[in-house]
């Protein structure tokens, strides 16, 4: 590995300890009907957001809650320290395209039709909230 490349990857490590995140990747659900989702719980606190996704009946909701249940743990794990009511919000939520499977359907008149089975990439940072002093 060259200097200047290690030197980035070790920034990275650095900025990774100080960041509190979870990634799912290759989750099988569209990510459209990903980001449906992942557009109700963005900048809320976090169990309000936890509160949201349960009652919600999409299964994109399902999934999701548990990665930001797991980010939670990723948060309390790196500051040793339980979380309290009010201190945690949803900083981000990227949801990416994943691999997609593409198949076959038997059509009219010999013609094939392709289905194209889609996969999603969501990654779910959380943070303290900041108060704005005016």
């Amino acid at each position: 590995m060259g200097k200047r490349k290690r030197l980035v990857a070790e920034a990275r490590k650095e900025g990774n300890k100080t960041s509190y995140f979870a990634k799912l990747n290759n989750c099988p659900t569209s990510p459209r009907k990903m980001r449906q989702v992942a557009d109700l719980v963005r900048g809320m606190d976090v169990y309000k957001a936890l509160s949201v996704l349960k009652f919600n009946t999409r299964e994109a909701s399902g999934r999701l809650e548990k990665l930001l249940k797991s980010a939670i743990a990723n948060y309390e794990a790196k500051t040793e320290t339980k979380v309290e009511e009010n201190t945690l919000v949803v900083k981000s939520v990227m949801v990416d395209s994943g691999l997609m499977v593409k198949r076959l359907r038997t059509a009219p008149q010999g013609r094939g039709y392709r289905i194209r089975k889609r996969t999603n990439h969501v990654t779910l940072e959380i943070g303290t909230k900041t108060l704005d002093k005016k």
